[in-house]
């Protein structure tokens, strides 16, 4: 199995359902770090970060 191969399995598993679901968890969880870490001063540019994030991963 060459790289190719891994990149196409990679792909398939985040177009699926889990994977957007398992995507959206994870934007969640990072989006949700960094408003604690500035005590919420970007909260609006982290969650426009986060939903242009999820605009590329999975199949929403």
């Amino acid at each position: 199995m060459g790289l190719d191969d891994l990149t196409n399995k990679a792909k398939d598993a985040m177009n699926s359902d889990k994977g957007e679901e398992i995507s959206d968890q994870g934007l969640d969880k990072a989006a949700d770090a960094a408003n604690n870490a500035t005590g919420g001063k970007f909260e609006d540019q982290i969650n426009k970060g986060r939903d242009g994030a999820d605009g590329k991963l999975g199949n929403d």
